[in-house]
């Protein structure tokens, strides 16, 4: 029997409904720091989750009160990379001395930033691979995989099996760096296009010339993370290659905010390879370009 777990998520989109989801069905005593109009309907309804596996409404805690996570041994932090230092200082009255904070964000920089706000407390990064989005207001859907990487903390191990006996793979590794990077190159190659055409993977790979971009894009992040002396977890071509396979009606995260007129984290995804390549004087055309466009097409929404 696994330990019980109090757990908060921080900016419960859906990312944070999915896996806090997946822990409360697990029996695990969760609340959801989410926007009103979910929070009104999963306190009115509970979480529908739409999975793969099941679909079901989840009973579990909801509130708007960033205090909420008073108390928590575990917090899913899911806010957006541009929320990371505001989201944490809203925090960090409420929590316990050894609360574990862990980072569910895009981007490779979020627990290093995360850490500078919360210097007393344990905050280790994660590596997320699922595919959900909010339907509707407490209304998740889930396309696929939803396995997560996590760095050692002195929490870890016990989290980790927590996760997993509620039906998250996930793992340990030492080399979280590397991972992120190598997530990071997954959405640098797919999220910026994605969002452009406003398509799912599986059409956005199929347009002329597309396929031919991402090897672009991607090598240009190999020869950043070799200068910045990471060492990229795993095959990064053949994970790009299939990913699309896997995922074919995915819209990326970049594709649904523009759509919602809401700000991305281009930024921190080809924006960031772009920022790295000029401080390390490597080229980046390619990235530069996608980050470009995701910008003018960010700007329009804000206009609209």
């Amino acid at each position: 029997m696994t330990q019980s777990l109090k757990v908060a998520v921080m900016g419960a989109g859906a990312v944070g409904c999915y896996f806090g989801g997946m822990l409360a069905r697990a029996g695990h005593e969760v609340v959801l720091v989410a926007r009103p109009q979910h929070v009104a309907a999963i306190e009115r309804d509970g979480l529908r989750m739409e999975t793969r596996m099941f679909d079901e409404h989840v009973r579990l805690a909801a509130s708007s009160d960033p205090a909420a996570v008073k108390g928590a041994d575990l917090v899913l932090f899911c806010v957006k990379s541009t929320d990371t230092e505001s989201a944490g200082a809203l925090m960090r009255p409420h929590l316990k001395p050894d609360t574990l904070v862990l980072c569910l964000q895009n981007g490779v920089d979020n627990a290093d930033r995360l850490r500078a706000v919360l210097p007393q407390h344990a905050v280790a990064a994660a590596v997320v691979y699922v595919a959900t989005e909010m339907a509707g207001p407490g209304h998740l859907k889930h396309h696929g995989r939803g396995d997560l990487v996590i760095e050692p903390s002195a929490l870890s191990d016990t989290v980790a099996q927590a996760l997993v006996a509620a039906g998250v793979p996930t793992e340990i590794s030492a080399n979280v760096r590397g991972a992120l990077w190598a997530k990071l190159i997954l959405n640098c190659a797919y999220n910026a296009v994605s969002a452009i055409a406003q398509l799912p993977y599986g059409k956005t790979v199929q347009g002329v010339g597309v396929i031919d971009v991402m090897r672009d894009v991607v090598a240009e992040c190999l020869a950043v993370a070799k200068a910045e002396g990471v060492q990229v977890a795993g095959d990064v071509h053949t994970a790009v290659d299939k990913l699309a396979g896997s995922m074919p009606s995915q819209y990326a995260s970049t594709a649904q905010d523009l759509a919602r007129g809401k700000p991305t984290e281009i930024d921190y995804l080809n924006g960031l390879i772009v920022k790295r390549g000029e401080a390390l004087g490597v080229a980046v055309p390619a990235n530069r370009v996608l980050w470009a466009m995701v910008k003018l097409l960010e700007g329009k929404a804000a206009a609209a």
